[in-house]
């Protein structure tokens, strides 16, 4: 299970998709504990089984088990606050703008790794789950923390790129069910 494997398993329908991942698979402007904690944080965010398993497997093999888990860590968090704080910033109710979350999120304080690596897995997830708030207040942090917009950037266009590939999949699965009925 790898990145290759994934690539091999996109559609031709959706070639585009598969020379983006080529692309990403060659990118060298993130560390790689960046680029392979996007992998697995990504790949989780996309709930697509076969993306999640291929991307973590790549990441298993190149990160330690704390950076792994702390990428994890960054899905699940955002996958929580990107529901909240979307809906708080999208409720027409300003209210709850100004009531305590009461929610746990002690590992965004000590995630096990470095700080700015795991606000970019975050940002990257908060936006595959479009939560504007999330994104502006990563963003924020790691701007103060000296990342580039170009390193924001990469880490967002990862996303987009790991996106499209949970859909194109699901698409070939669903006019295969088509075919077969």
């Amino acid at each position: 299970m790898s990145l290759e494997t994934l690539k091999q398993a996109i559609p031709d329908f959706a070639k585009d998709v598969r020379l983006n991942l080529s692309t990403m698979a060659g990118d060298e402007s993130l560390s790689d504990q960046q680029k392979y904690g996007l992998l697995a944080a990504c790949g989780i965010a996309s709930r697509n089984p076969r993306v999640r398993d291929e991307l973590v497997a790549e990441a298993a093999a190149k990160l330690s088990p704390a950076a792994l888990s702390a990428a994890k860590s960054a899905a699940a968090i955002m996958g929580m606050n990107n529901v909240y704080y979307r809906f708080v910033h999208l409720a027409a109710n300003k209210d709850y703008q100004t009531m305590p979350a009461k929610l746990r999120m002690n590992v965004i304080g000590n995630p096990g790794v470095d700080k700015i690596d795991f606000e970019l897995w975050s940002l990257a997830v908060s936006a595959m789950n479009g939560c504007g708030m999330c994104i502006d207040a990563h963003e924020e942090t790691l701007r103060k923390g000296g990342v580039t917009s170009e390193t924001i950037q990469t880490a967002v266009r990862y996303a987009s790129i790991i996106a499209s590939a949970a859909i194109a999949l699901e698409a070939a699965e669903t006019g295969e069910a088509l075919a077969a009925a």
